[in-house]
């Protein structure tokens, strides 16, 4: 018995004269149906990521909406199993001291070879003023096999593999010495700074240094950070005036960055950036970047380091009591790197008995020019 109006058939309902036919329509539709459910579904979840993990807005990278971005990156990574973020974050908490601060540098299978870059960096800490305390928070992350294996060979160091991948979305292979502007020097570049930028994401500031930077001293003392400040980055040549970065020329071979929406906002914009900006590294991009104003707009506070304490070949500090770090810029080739800095080594054993101290003349990254 049937209670109530009689419901109409529907077109599935009505007899059909080709049975088979019919019954090939009805599974075909239902087919069409679920996947049209779950391709709208998936919709839904690519519209919902894209809210949540989009960059903050201009005018709003320090308000709800930047906050928003910021705490979500950090709950979806935490929650991530066995994947990039999750390796990557238990990484960077293995280096990190009680301030969720680090030392970040990146190597390849020609820095990190024997008598190389990597060596000299690790006596520089070592012999240091105040710095071999500082070696359980260096985290060095390797961009190819050799350079992990050669990495985890020294005991007493962290080691982090990053699999490098080209700007076609293929691995791309860094292994090899990458000369100053070559391809896959830039490639490199690129790759370091996708990767600081998922650092900043996860709530993580640090000191990013090039391995062929020697750590004289403790730099930290040096930084006289304030709480306010998001960038203090290195330069060629100082002019004298620290809160002056449309001026100097920023070096992105040394930099200390401090966490924060602003920072992530940043790195998220010079990455995109890569796209209209080809042959060019990052450092080139960065300086673009601050000339037309991005580091105003997006509210990055950022100061200048002096060349006096963050000396480099570029411009040498001429009083020694007061270098903390030495970078071998202005040098074209590793070898020539690797040799001028064994001799700044050897020198800087003298730091303490003079403040006279004279550093010996580049000449062989003058001739890697040649």
């Amino acid at each position: 018995m049937v209670i109530g109006q009689k419901k109409a058939k529907s077109w599935i309902q009505w007899p059909c004269p080709h049975r088979l036919l019919c019954l090939c329509a009805r599974e075909h539709c239902a087919l069409l149906a679920r996947f049209a459910a779950v391709a709208a579904v998936c919709l839904l979840l690519v519209a919902a990521s894209y809210y949540a993990l989009s960059s903050p807005a201009d005018g709003d990278v320090d308000g709800e909406m930047g906050q928003r971005f910021f705490d979500i990156w950090r709950r979806r990574s935490a929650a991530r199993a066995y994947d990039y973020h999750d390796d990557l974050e238990a990484a960077l908490r293995g280096a990190a001291d009680a301030n969720r601060t680090l030392i970040l540098t990146v190597l390849n299978k020609a820095y990190a070879g024997e008598d190389g870059l990597l060596d000299l960096f690790i006596e520089s800490l070592k012999q240091g003023e105040g710095t071999e305390e500082l070696i359980s928070h260096v985290l060095l992350v390797a961009m190819d096999r050799p350079a992990f294996r050669r990495c985890r060979s020294l005991g007493g160091v962290r080691c982090y593999r990053l699999r490098a991948v080209a700007a076609n979305g293929t691995t791309g292979d860094l292994s090899s010495e990458q000369l100053y502007m070559s391809d896959g020097f830039i490639r490199m570049m690129w790759q370091r700074i996708r990767l600081l930028g998922d650092v900043v994401k996860h709530g993580y500031s640090f000191i990013f240094t090039d391995l062929d930077v020697m750590w004289l001293r403790n730099p930290f003392q040096s930084l006289n950070r304030t709480g306010e400040e998001d960038l203090l980055i290195s330069s060629d040549r100082f002019n004298g005036r620290p809160h002056d970065y449309l001026g100097n020329e920023l070096n992105t071979g040394f930099f200390f960055v401090a966490a924060s929406n602003r920072t992530a906002a940043l790195f998220d914009e010079w990455h995109k950036a890569r796209d209209e900006s080809a042959g060019m590294k990052e450092q080139d991009v960065l300086n673009r970047m601050k000339r037309r104003g991005a580091l105003r707009r997006l509210g990055v506070k950022a100061r200048v380091l002096d060349t006096a304490r963050f000396s480099g070949f570029c411009q040498d500090s001429r009083d020694a009591q007061k270098v903390a770090t030495v970078h071998a810029n202005c040098c074209r080739t590793m070898r020539a790197k690797v040799s001028d800095l064994r001799a700044v080594i050897g020198v800087a054993r003298r730091l303490n008995q003079t403040a006279e101290l004279r550093w010996p003349a580049h000449s062989e990254c003058a001739k890697s020019w040649r």
